[in-house]
């Protein structure tokens, strides 16, 4: 089993990234607004019941695709890595994988903001993440968790045996995916 976490700040590419991954190799995506999208017209996401949601439904989802056979995981999130908490988190999703002998993949992508505004409203992303709709609402969170929020590592911060660092500013989500299988040879 193999489970890649993709990470890296809103409208990075992450998402766009993992399908082009999933189109050239045997991994499924799953990414982090899959189960947003799912609580969202019960529970927004940033209340307790919400977040509690997202949390269960994640956690069921990676304990099956563990004990499964399939070939492999893709999941995104956006990591603050100032936040003990989602560096947590990233190690208890990561610990259930590798206590069935899985092997972890850590991917980070980090891009100009100029590119990300661009990307937060691109067709793509819209048509899969329907709370990202208001672009004004979108565009200031976006904006505001940069400022609150270190979403990407400092150098050696990352100390993972399979990690690769990508600015895909200047890339297609082609290219990227491409770069990926053929570092971790997928």
């Amino acid at each position: 089993m193999k489970f890649l976490l993709i990470f890296g700040p809103q409208a990075v590419g992450k998402m766009t990234i993992g399908h082009e991954l999933e189109k050239i190799t045997d991994l499924k995506l799953f990414h982090n607004h899959m189960t947003i999208e799912l609580v969202t017209p019960f529970f927004s996401y940033g209340t307790e019941a919400g977040k509690r949601l997202v949390h269960k439904f994640r956690q069921e989802i990676f304990e099956e695709v563990s004990k499964s056979d399939l070939y492999g995981l893709i999941f995104t999130y956006v990591w603050a890595f100032d936040q003990k908490e989602d560096w947590d988190y990233v190690e208890n999703v990561c610990n259930i994988f590798e206590a069935r002998g899985g092997t972890i993949y850590f991917v980070e992508l980090e891009a100009d903001i100029e590119e990300r505004i661009q990307r937060n409203k691109s067709p793509h992303r819209l048509a899969h993440k329907p709370t990202k709709r208001n672009i004004d609402w979108s565009e200031n969170d976006l904006k505001i968790s940069m400022e609150r929020y270190r979403l990407n590592s400092k150098d050696g911060e990352i100390t993972k045996e399979n990690y690769l660092r990508i600015n895909n500013t200047n890339l297609s989500s082609k290219e990227v995916a491409q770069i990926i299988k053929e570092k971790f040879i997928l």
